[in-house]
């Protein structure tokens, strides 16, 4: 439970219809099961200690007090244990009768929670729930009864959950909203959906839509095996997803459990970003203990968030941003009415990603690509591989191609304020990124243009530009792209390429090591390279993303790129370059203050008109503590 993981199970037992002692072993095996495996709550099926499809045999007082004891059975089972159960049955309360779910702990009842929305085959058997609750005896003991019921944790306080059954959560007004406004993180469903054609698809979508919607995990625990068939089959199709991410589902047609790890600090943090969940109704707080112990991690942890894993969804994404970052160019160049765009281009991945979305808004704007004039300033480290790849890259898409060397008036330059020419400091390197930035600028003033920036969003996060350099231009297409999808970006307009001269260039980008370039070569090769300097940019965008997206801790942040970069970084390797990382993001926040503007394509983003509202001169020392 520590950092906020929390182990939680969905699960389907094998049942008997209105076989109560049969269906109560069945659940005391999967709590059993559960207990083994470190889940400290688990979600059970709708009226699954009768069977849903019980039908009339719901009213007799046989199968009401069967249930009964049954769950009698399940309390003496969970004595002495933390796991929480959530089980479904029938109760029976002042002259009504209710679908219900019971809360299960410790040996006791916390609570039980009847049915909103009865279906209309149900209300043949049960009143709907109404909100608000009182007291019930149930299993000889007191217990709250009502739908604005909220589990709370003491020890981990983020840890509410709340419960809603079946067709609620399909209601207009679903109690699963309204739990979320009150604060539940979690809504555990215990459901019993038939199977139907393209239900399966229908529960994923649903799943993973209302655990967005609701910045909430989902546990929704479906009826299976034993269920009568007589009209309906059952799949035991169960789910848990987790803000929008479906995290684990069971196999259709099987019993057992469904087990992951939901991340409650995740979904905090995204309430706190949004502002928007607070409830002005009354719901009764129902607390219990938990001991704080360290939760295994077996959910998968992304090592590349910013890029879909899937081929097919990582090209649409390709797509959209692609699409999104000419859209803001393309308004830009009609506001301005610049018919010419200029680019500083390095044959390296940034200018080659600012080219091709700069070709795509003057396509799209009807305008001719000769407009685009690529600007390439070789000085004291080009190389002829990136030289000749600008220059190729620009007279395939059309482009006008022009080269201003730099190194006579950049040499002028040092000897004006008293630069070694062999001290290769920063003073070396700055001065001659300043003067492109500089040259740049003149030749769009002199041809009515504007100056398009390259740099991306893992250099922004990093601070990794020359003030008044690189760091400055005219509109950033790339501010908001890491560079790890830059990559992807880039490989995508290659794969598509129709012609066969533009996807070899590219391709021979890509396999360009990162550089500024801006210290001589050794042997013809070049001699800076960025991630030997800065470190590796997928730890980087990895470390951007929780920290910025998630909030996440630096402790949370190791923990989970531990996971996700196993038998590729080590322990040691991972904290230096997290420190490194948090250093520089503290550091250089100067430089990410007066940036210019550009096209957000992300759920990250670092422009100070709302993305980054942060002081220049924050500390980092709290985020150093590692």
């Amino acid at each position: 439970m520590r950092d906020g993981f929390v182990r939680v199970a969905v699960g389907t037992p094998e049942i008997h219809v209105a076989d109560c002692e049969f269906n109560a072993n069945s659940v005391i095996a999967l709590m059993e099961e559960a207990e083994t495996k470190g889940v400290k709550l688990l979600n059970l099926p709708e009226l699954c200690l009768v069977g849903f499809t019980a039908q009339d045999l719901m009213l007799h007082d046989t199968l009401i007090q069967g249930a009964a004891e049954a769950l009698n059975a399940v309390c003496r089972a969970s004595e002495g244990k933390q796991l929480i159960v959530v089980v479904g049955l029938p109760v029976a309360e002042r002259g009504q009768l209710y679908n219900c779910a019971a809360v299960v702990q410790g040996g006791g009842v916390l609570g039980v929670v009847p049915k909103r929305y009865p279906g209309h085959a149900e209300r043949r058997y049960f009143a709907p729930g109404m909100t608000g609750a009182h007291l019930l005896k149930i299993c000889g003991m007191e217990a709250p009864f009502g739908t604005n019921i909220l589990f709370e944790c003491d020890e981990l306080p983020e840890f509410r959950f709340a419960v809603e059954i079946g067709s609620d959560m399909s209601a207009p007004d679903s109690p699963g909203t309204h739990h979320a406004l009150a604060g539940a993180t979690v809504i555990a469903v215990p459901a019993a959906s038939e199977e139907i054609v393209g239900r399966a698809t229908f529960l994923r979508q649903l799943t993973s839509s209302y655990s967005a919607r609701l910045a909430c995990a989902c546990l929704y625990a479906n009826a299976g095996r034993g269920e009568s068939t007589q009209d309906l089959v059952f799949s035991g199709h169960s789910l848990i997803a987790e803000k929008g991410e479906l995290l684990a589902e069971s196999k259709r047609y099987a019993s057992g459990l469904t087990v992951s790890e939901i991340d409650l600090g995740r979904i905090e943090a995204e309430r706190r970003r949004m502002g928007l969940f607070r409830s002005m109704e009354e719901y009764l707080s129902c607390d219990f203990h938990m001991d704080l112990v360290e939760t295994e991690i077996s959910r998968f942890v992304d090592p590349m968030p910013f890029v879909p894993s899937d081929a097919e969804a990582r090209d649409l994404r390709c797509e959209d941003i692609l699409n999104i970052q000419a859209q803001g160019l393309m308004q830009r160049i009609r506001h301005t009415h610049c018919r010419t765009a200029v680019i500083g281009v390095s044959g390296g991945l940034d200018s080659t990603l600012a080219l091709l979305v700069t070709e795509r808004a003057f396509r799209l704007l009807g305008l001719p690509a000769s407009g685009i004039l690529a600007v390439t300033m070789p000085c004291f480290g080009t190389t002829k591989r990136t030289r000749s790849n600008a220059e190729i890259l620009s007279e395939c898409l059309g482009m006008s191609f022009r080269e201003v060397n730099i190194a006579a008036v950049v040499t002028q330059h040092f000897a004006d304020i008293g630069q070694d020419m062999e001290d290769h400091g920063v003073t070396f390197e700055n001065g001659q990124a300043r003067e492109r930035t500089q040259v740049l600028m003149d030749i769009a003033n002199k041809c009515g243009g504007m100056v398009i920036g390259t740099g991306d969003l893992s250099e922004l996060a990093l601070g990794w530009a020359t003030y008044n350099g690189d760091h400055m231009s005219m509109y950033g297409v790339n501010g908001s792209v890491p560079k790890t999808l830059v990559r992807f970006l880039v490989h995508h307009v290659a794969e598509h390429a129709e012609d066969e001269k533009l996807r070899s260039v590219l391709y021979d980008i890509l396999d360009t090591p990162v550089s500024p370039e801006l210290l001589p070569p050794v042997d013809g090769d070049i001699a800076q390279k960025t991630e030997d300097l800065v470190g590796p940019y997928e730890l980087h965008d990895f470390f951007l993303y929780h920290l910025m997206r998630r909030n996440s801790t630096p402790e949370k942040i190791l923990r989970i790129a531990k996971i996700a970069f196993a038998g590729r970084y080590d322990e040691d390797t991972i904290v230096k370059w997290l420190k490194v990382f948090c250093r520089r993001f503290f550091n250089q926040q100067f430089k990410r203050s007066c940036l210019p503007d550009g096209p957000k394509v992300g759920s990250v983003a670092v422009s100070p008109r709302g993305e980054l509202c942060m002081p220049s001169d924050a500390v980092g020392a709290l985020w150093q503590k590692l």
